[in-house]
């Protein structure tokens, strides 16, 4: 098996392409970008070091919690999710760092509009994964959106993935 050379742009790339598949609801594909021993976090408010053991996180899922997560919000008994929403993500002031390394690191910003029963949510802040070549492809090993918004509103929860 030969592996090919990660360039900046390959990233770049990936990280377009999820959030193509996370606009387009296609969660299970979503999941599937992630390594097996994959995570995905949402850390609370104004502490984006804290430690999952010691505080409340929005989001601390496993691969498979992920997968759970995924497989949740596409039946219609996600009746905060059903209809889906209508997401529009941007991902900006992509850095990425250690291309040589076996875990690529890579720091974003976001901003998620989302728009549902005539309201508008924005959700800003930034993102931080951790990723890795699988196969013949890129995967993300650990992906952490650390939300730069004084609270949540108008309804205090995250029910789509950042």
């Amino acid at each position: 098996m030969t592996v090919t050379a990660v360039t900046h742009q390959s990233v770049v790339d990936f990280l377009y392409k999820e959030a193509k598949i996370l606009d387009e609801w296609r969660l299970l594909e979503w999941a599937d970008l992630f390594t097996d021993d994959g995570t995905y976090m949402v850390p609370p408010i104004g502490h984006p070091e804290a430690s999952p053991t010691e505080s409340l996180f929005y989001i601390h899922d496993s691969r498979s919690r992920l997968q759970e997560r995924a497989e949740r919000l596409l039946k219609k008994e996600a009746h905060v999710e059903y209809p889906h929403s209508t997401t529009l993500r941007n991902y900006t002031n992509i850095l990425v760092d250690d291309l040589d390394s076996e875990v690529i690191k890579v720091e974003c910003n976001f901003t998620t509009y989302r728009t549902k029963r005539e309201v508008i949510d924005t959700f800003i802040g930034k993102s931080y994964y951790d990723i890795v070549q699988q196969g013949d492809g890129l995967a993300i090993k650990n992906k952490k959106a650390v939300l730069h918004l004084d609270s949540l509103r108008p309804h205090g929860k995250i029910s789509l993935i950042l």
